[in-house]
């Protein structure tokens, strides 16, 4: 199976907005409309079989609507055939031939919620593998005791935590998740199933070998490699838009073993077809992209 382990979808009715939004911010040009269906259409176009939605909850308020939205999806997915990790993960037929892209949403918390342990427990009940959080969007460091307390109850449970890790797009000169401030949570709770975006540190790629290599974190490729696709509007001129290419991240595949390396996009934010194109030009073994390309991912996900 090949699994983007980072995309984002929005409903259908603020999809449009939510998308030109963000891509002001950022000034980037968005690769599909940010709903469900476009990002089927983007999966079947790259022969992606499975795609980890990651919601964000921005309030306390929305958490339990956003984890029981994640919990409808992905009752969805399962009565079509496909449970991640279980011994029905082999994607469904179409017609007798061709695959039939899936996706399956992870839950999320918020730094705030005062019922963090209730609800993470809760989640685990209706089954969500993991929760996302966004240190940027939540306003709040990575290490923060009361993201801490959050991570503990999540190893607890054995659900994955996925963090947007380095610096963001949209929030230029803020820094809210620094490779020291996660090797602090990894010290703080011990190893857990701890996933950071970006390569581990969204250009702040020179301090994360040395500083996370062996503290047992996962890192995705989500919006990592080839070049930022920046909008018409002049922001990125003479700017750097360079992301990183295929020799550094070889350097993090043999830092950090291939076996804690998922493949993301970021979808919609990099386009699925390119960004697994990069990773099968490497010079991985077959096994090596097996294992990043999805078989990581099912470990995770069972």
């Amino acid at each position: 199976m090949v699994i983007d382990f980072h995309t984002h979808t929005f409903p259908d009715r603020i999809a449009a907005a939510t998308i030109a939004k963000l891509s002001r911010t950022a000034h980037i040009t968005p690769f599909s409309d940010g709903t469900k269906e476009g990002l089927l259409s983007s999966m079947r176009e790259s022969g992606v079989d499975l795609s980890v939605i990651l919601p964000i909850a921005t309030s306390p308020q929305q958490t339990r609507k956003i984890n029981d939205g994640a919990a409808e999806n992905n009752a969805r997915a399962a009565c079509a055939g496909l449970n991640p990790g279980g011994e029905d993960s082999a994607p469904c037929k179409e017609g007798g031939a061709g695959r039939i892209p899936k996706v399956f949403s992870f839950g999320a918390v918020h730094p705030d919620n005062e019922d963090y342990r209730r609800e993470l427990a809760r989640a685990a009940e209706l089954g969500l593998k993991g929760i996302k959080v966004h240190p940027f969007y939540q306003d709040t460091d990575v290490d923060d005791i009361r993201y801490l307390r959050i991570f503990g109850r999540a190893a607890e449970l054995g659900l994955v935590v996925v963090t947007h890790a380095g610096a963001d797009i949209g929030y230029p000169g803020a820094v809210h998740c620094s490779p020291d401030m996660c090797r602090h949570v990894v010290r703080e709770i011990g190893e857990f199933r701890f996933v950071l975006a970006h390569m581990g540190g969204w250009r702040c790629w020179e301090e994360v070998p040395e500083k996370l290599s062996g503290c047992g974190v996962y890192l995705d490729t989500a919006f990592s490699t080839g070049r930022i696709s920046p909008l018409p509007d002049g922001y990125w001129d003479g700017k750097d838009l360079s992301l990183m290419g295929g020799e550094r991240v070889m350097e993090y595949v043999r830092a950090f073993g291939a076996d804690h390396i998922l493949f993301g996009t970021d979808s919609p934010w990099s386009p699925q077809k390119e960004s697994r194109d990069f990773i099968e030009k490497l010079p991985l073994t077959p096994e090596e992209q097996s294992l990043i390309l999805g078989g990581n991912a099912v470990k995770l996900l069972s």
